[in-house]
């Protein structure tokens, strides 16, 4: 008989004291092995049926190829960026993470830069410090009355706009689904405008929003410029939402009075960096979750998780699989990653709020659980939709209800050329703009073998180049010649011919072994015969 006290579970990094006071209370005996190495992972996790990890571990592929009896990783926090969910899934091992731990954290922290970079609190405790008692070049501004933008209204932006409110501030804020649909916002107090309009407004901006394709640089140079003359910046959420080096040149300009950061797109950044040594610039080392409150809650949590998964079967916040079998896991593991493959691309594709989706599972797939395939691909899909929560497979389809999106699922027993296949289409208010996409595995790898009304074989993963052309002699070479001189390698290539859904413009797919820089896309926009490109990242 299995006893909690025989399950292995090894605490990879530092955590609250909490978490072990949960796992004995549920009758656990967990093991702490902090600091790790891989090589030293992949001699102790054989046996092990649990990981707790925070950021500091790296649970690798080779790690999870060694981990013989591993059910279950646990991260105690929201990012997984340091777990490979593909080959835990691949492996029928859940994944699950604490989404809403940090919340109120990462919020007051974003309030705790907002009054520091007014007041000048951090300079003047330096030179305080340093011997000098002088007020002169400290002249600060109050914050009542003054305009805060926030952009991302999800769990932060509101703990933010909240906090915000009873400073007597006027708060504007846009969001990526809301100023979107058209629907009120969730606070009322707080005014719901387009995203140029809240970086025109603000006295101070603040970002809430993830690190995607599409809000990477979100504050570019010539966004920036449409700021008030003194207006300041914080982003206490992600690193690369800001152009760096473009904040330098306007704080250097005086357009820009000042910016708080607990982010960097490089984390640490280097000595030479241009924001690094300025007076006018705040820089905290992510500090986002770092409070007691905060840590003692996700290690509860992930402790109180991984025994509830333990004793009665059910992932909580997993983010690649309900609670269904390991062995289950196991015969459709790629197949889960096929249809977050899927949902990421077609997530990508739609220039506007997802409202249907449409999702069918054919041929011997279908006779397993076909449900978390399902959910899989919600979960992918809702991911790329600029939302400030934690998308899981779990929690997607109560997301995907609150955003109004009608889904449409079928299961068939016969497929087109396939043993077994995945067919997605999803479309805007409206229908206005839909996009298909239809999948398999060979082997053990996704393949896409239809997009649009297209037939094509290619893998879906790594970087992809989409454009939509005129059909003519050139293009191709044109679009190689440019990434070529720009030192981007194409993995491979998949023209489609002219179609009626397409306006009569052909297509290519161009797989990339490396991200291409927003002047490569900008060039490959400006060509005569592209009317459009977009880079997806699978």
């Amino acid at each position: 008989m299995t006893t909690p006290a025989s399950r292995r579970i090894l605490i990879c990094d530092e955590l609250h004291p909490a978490a072990l006071e949960v796992f004995h209370a549920r009758g656990f005996e967990p093991e702490v092995c902090v600091g790790l190495s891989e090589a030293e992972l992949v001699e102790t996790v054989p046996g092990a049926h649990a990981l707790v990890v925070r950021s500091a571990t790296k649970v690798t592929a080779p790690v999870i190829e060694a981990a013989d009896e591993l059910a279950v990783i646990g991260r105690a926090g929201v990012g997984v960026d340091n777990v490979d969910t593909r080959a835990a899934t691949e492996r029928g091992i859940v994944v699950m993470n604490t989404p809403t731990g940090n919340t109120t954290t990462t919020g007051e922290l974003a309030i705790a830069l907002l009054t520091a970079i007014a007041r000048h609190i951090p300079r003047a405790d330096r030179t305080t410090r340093g011997g000098v008692w002088k007020k002169k070049g400290l002249l600060g501004s109050e914050l009542t009355g003054k305009t805060l933008g926030v952009i991302g209204l999800g769990r932060i932006g509101r703990v933010v706009a909240e906090r915000a409110l009873g400073l007597r501030m006027n708060v504007v804020a846009s969001d990526p689904y809301l100023s979107k649909t058209g629907a009120g916002s969730p606070i009322d107090a707080v005014e719901l405008l387009e995203l140029d309009d809240v970086v025109r407004h603000a006295d101070f901006l603040t970002l809430h929003v993830p690190l995607t394709n599409e809000t990477r640089g979100l504050l570019s140079r010539e966004r920036m410029l449409t700021m008030k003359p003194g207006a300041r910046i914080i982003n206490a959420a992600r690193g690369g939402l800001i152009d760096e080096v473009a904040l330098a040149e306007l704080l250097d300009a005086g357009h820009i009075a000042g910016a708080a950061l607990d982010v960097l797109a490089k984390e640490p950044p280097s000595a030479d960096h241009p924001l690094v040594g300025r007076e006018d610039v705040i820089l905290t080392p992510h500090l986002g979750a770092s409070s007691h409150e905060a840590q003692r809650a996700v290690a509860e949590g992930i402790a109180e998780q991984i025994s509830t998964f333990f004793t009665d079967g059910v992932a909580h916040n997993a983010v690649n699989a309900p609670a269904v079998s390991a062995q289950t896991l196991k015969e459709i593991g790629h197949y889960i990653v096929l249809a977050e493959k899927m949902g990421a691309y077609l997530g990508q594709r739609l220039e506007d709020p997802v409202r249907k989706v449409e999702f069918t599972v054919s041929g011997e797939v279908a006779e397993r659980d076909a449900g978390v395939l399902k959910l899989a691909f919600l979960a992918s899909l809702l991911s790329q939709q600029g939302l400030d929560v934690g998308v899981n497979l779990v929690n997607a389809p109560v997301l995907a209800k609150e955003r109004g999106i009608r889904i449409l699922e079928s299961v068939e027993k016969d497929t087109d050329f396939y043993t077994s296949q995945l067919r997605a289409r999803v479309s805007n208010k409206g229908n206005s703009e839909s996009h298909l996409v239809t999948g398999t595995v060979f082997g053990k790898h996704p393949r896409f073998v239809r997009v649009e009304g297209m037939h094509v074989d290619f893998d879906p993963s790594g970087h992809l180049l989409v454009t939509k052309h005129n059909d003519r002699p050139g293009v191709l070479g044109q679009l190689g010649t440019l990434l070529g001189d720009a030192g981007a390698n194409i993995r491979r290539v998949e023209l489609g011919p002219p179609t009626e859904q397409n306006d009569g413009l052909a297509s290519a797919f161009l797989s990339l072994y490396e991200a291409p820089t927003r002047e490569v896309i900008e060039a490959i926009r400006a060509l005569e015969s592209i009317e459009s490109v977009k880079h997806l990242s699978l």
